[in-house]
């Protein structure tokens, strides 16, 4: 139907962005693998999880305050409260693993710096996919484009773990969060097709 009408060049995805099975990571095999280096402890990698959800939760907040479309205020907005959540899970990890109960404030004081999830800095990112950030649907794939960069650091960093059982589940616990992350993105974008 569409060939008839002079499209030249015609996409078919079934099922949408539902039906897409790989994640897409960009950058060097090592991107982001020095927060998780051989030495690292459960703990202390749960501690640098908690400082890259701190990093893009700081970064879409100051998004917010830069923009100037309503909608968009709000999904960052939306996207800063998100990260907020995750960080909360990590910190239940680390009460799980630890059993030592903490505050969300006095765990972001273990925190040296926070940086961006994934491993990338903030100007890679904005490098990489050119955001226009007035639009909700270019957000929503930055969003998305993140969580996938970080889902691929977690397993990367579990894949090097060589006999350290421990420390691999609980990267793999926290890729398992990322995955859920991006599903639920997903599911976000998939209800708000009709986001500009």
């Amino acid at each position: 139907m569409l060939a008839g009408k002079d499209f030249r060049k015609i996409y078919n995805l079934s099922g949408g962005i539902k039906a897409w099975e790989k994640e897409v990571a960009v950058g060097p095999e090592d991107v982001g693998l020095h927060f998780f280096s051989s030495g690292t402890s459960s703990e202390e990698a749960i501690i640098a999880g908690f400082g890259l959800e701190m990093g893009l939760q700081d970064f879409y907040t100051s998004m917010q305050e830069k923009v100037t479309n309503e909608s968009t205020k709000s999904l960052f907005g939306m996207l800063a409260d998100i990260e907020i959540l995750h960080q909360k899970r990590l910190i239940k990890l680390y009460v799980e693993i630890t059993g030592v109960d903490i505050s969300l404030e006095d765990f972001a004081k273990k925190i040296a710096e926070p940086a961006m999830e994934g491993g990338l800095t903030t100007e890679e990112y904005l490098q990489l996919y050119q955001t226009d950030f007035e639009s909700e649907i270019e957000v929503l794939g930055l969003a998305l484009a993140i969580e996938a960069q970080a889902l691929d650091l977690y397993v990367r960093a579990a894949q090097g773990s060589k006999n350290r059982e421990g420390y691999r589940k609980v990267l793999l616990q926290i890729a398992e969060e990322e995955r859920n992350h991006i599903a639920k993105l997903s599911n976000y974008i998939d209800q708000h097709t009709d986001v500009r």
